[in-house]
């Protein structure tokens, strides 16, 4: 007798991870502990890219884009997918929650900053590559970061994010226009 390992269904993937988030957050912690309990059940419940169609993982060459596989019906969380095509990459921006995401495929790199004291630039706070099942999560205040691809091939990415992005219509509180000093 052979016997194999199934792998889950997309929906039954996504069913997963959304049943886990929403243990993580069921406890109504502090932003910095829900987006630590979020990445802990995103690492466990990681889905593969195949999540999304062969389509929505070639992305567009214009700029990268999101597409949307959860909304919790309470409002709580998303769950979203974003495709980076090489070179593409976020503005500076915080978040108007908690947010974490992880890599599904490819090495997206994340930088960091900080504003200074008169908040009129921002400093560099560190950078880490994002190779495919890197998990990283913040919460405001201090979250100021950009999402970058500067690779030649195809990122994806997951987010989980705090809140209903189809209602609010996106995670950001702000973008940074600001000159970056070291």
């Amino acid at each position: 007798m052979t016997t194999s390992t199934l792998q889950p269904t997309t929906a039954q993937a996504l069913d997963g991870l959304a049943a886990a988030v929403r243990g993580a957050i069921a406890d109504h912690r502090d932003w910095s502990a829900t987006a630590a309990d979020v990445a802990a059940a995103l690492r466990e419940h990681r889905p593969t890219a195949s999540v999304l169609t062969p389509a929505q993982r070639a992305g567009s060459a214009e700029r990268y884009t999101a597409h949307r596989l959860h909304i919790e019906p309470d409002g709580s969380f998303s769950i979203l997918a974003m495709v980076w095509q090489p070179g593409q990459e976020t503005r500076i921006h915080d978040h108007v929650t908690w947010c974490v995401f992880g890599t599904l495929a490819g090495e997206p790199v994340e930088d960091l900053y900080t504003l200074n004291d008169a908040e009129d630039a921002l400093i560099p706070a560190g950078r880490q590559a994002c190779p495919a099942g890197t998990i990283s999560g913040d919460a405001p205040p201090g979250d100021i970061h950009r999402i970058t691809n500067p690779h030649d091939e195809t990122a994806i990415t997951l987010h989980v994010y705090g809140t209903d992005v189809s209602r609010i219509g996106t995670s950001l509180r702000r973008t940074y226009d600001l000159p970056i000093v070291a």
